[in-house]
């Protein structure tokens, strides 16, 4: 199961403390106590694996070192370890101590989100003319604590939207072989299913209901990862006694969560086209071509179906370079 959403609580190391320590050597007699090591440091890193903030299920705290506390002879202490959190590209970092938002966009990308504290003085940074053998020191400070909440918005090239059991999955596994779940059901996919087209992310966005923006069946959780999805392939089932309907539903709830999902490019496909006659397709391409001229009716058992929609692919591969270039 993707988790796409969990609080964690972090915490960076403490400074050691600063020692107290006198040289015994004759002649060379003072104050030798070092310093302590700063606290080990606490960064998000992202990654290509969307699954990655599975590794926070179940953990209460995470904790960088603490700083080693310094020693005679002018030895400071270690500076503790850093740690490094591995999260997908494209989640969302809400730092609820302090009301900050930031976001991991790239691979390798580096956030802190907590800072070590600072290693205390040890008494050799004390000494003077009129104070030759302090017994002063520092303590170390204590590192930055804080909340988190951590939310991943899928980062795909197009997104399969529709209501469910319309064949999306099946689509997907044409054209990548992602072998993501299929079945004749409601909520088939319980977690966005990924996909590889040549350089394309295609995301299979589960199955979306009336009321999804409010919270109904498996709610907002999964609207969220059509925000950074830059094309829509939206899919209508032949089965469906009313496509129309099919359709103003989705775009409601699309427009409900957030209107600029409105604004992105649409395709849309009369799904299962092999389960009518030619007949009750032409039917259906009818009642939908009212609201949009651009309907293609494919089926996963069709060639000549699956290159249509490989040339659309291919088209927005060709954009997207244009785009880089």
């Amino acid at each position: 199961m993707l988790i796409d959403d969990i609080k964690i609580k972090l915490r960076a190391g403490h400074g050691g403390c600063g020692a107290v320590a006198f040289s015994k050597t004759l002649m060379n007699l003072g104050p030798t106590g070092g310093n302590g090591g700063n606290g080990g440091n606490v960064y998000l890193e992202g990654v290509s694996d969307i699954g990655a903030l599975s590794y926070f299920r179940g953990k209460k705290e995470l904790k960088a070192e603490n700083g080693k506390n310094g020693r005679p002879q002018l030895h400071d202490g270690e500076d503790g370890k850093d740690i490094i959190l591995k999260v997908p590209i494209g989640t969302l970092v809400h730092n609820l101590s302090t009301g900050e938002d930031s976001e991991i966009i790239s691979i390798g990308q580096s956030l802190m989100v907590a800072k070590g504290g600072i290693g205390g003085k040890g008494n050799f940074k004390f000494r003077s003319s009129v104070n030759t053998s302090p017994t002063q020191f520092q303590e170390g400070l204590p590192g930055e604590e804080c909340e988190l909440r951590l939310e991943l918005k899928l980062i795909a090239d197009v997104g399969f939207v529709g209501l469910p059991n319309v064949g999306k999955s099946s689509l997907l596994n044409e054209l990548t072989n992602t072998q993501s779940k299929v079945a004749n059901y409601s909520f088939t996919t319980l977690s966005p299913n990924l996909g590889v087209y040549y350089e394309l992310i295609l995301a299979d966005i589960p199955g979306i209901i009336e009321g999804a923006s409010e919270n109904k069946g498996l709610g907002i959780k999964f609207l969220r990862h059509i925000d950074r999805t830059k094309t829509l392939f939206h899919f209508i089932s032949a089965e469906s006694p009313d496509p129309r309907k099919d359709y103003k539903i989705i775009r409601n709830e699309l427009r409900a969560y957030s209107k600029k999902l409105l604004d992105k490019i649409e395709y849309i496909f009369l799904s299962k086209c092999d389960l009518l006659d030619q007949d009750k397709i032409k039917q259906k391409l009818n009642q939908l071509k009212k609201i949009n001229k651009k309907v293609i009716p494919i089926s996963v058992l069709d060639d000549e179906s699956i290159e249509q929609v490989e040339k659309i692919l291919r088209d927005i591969i060709k954009q997207k370079h244009q785009k880089i270039s």
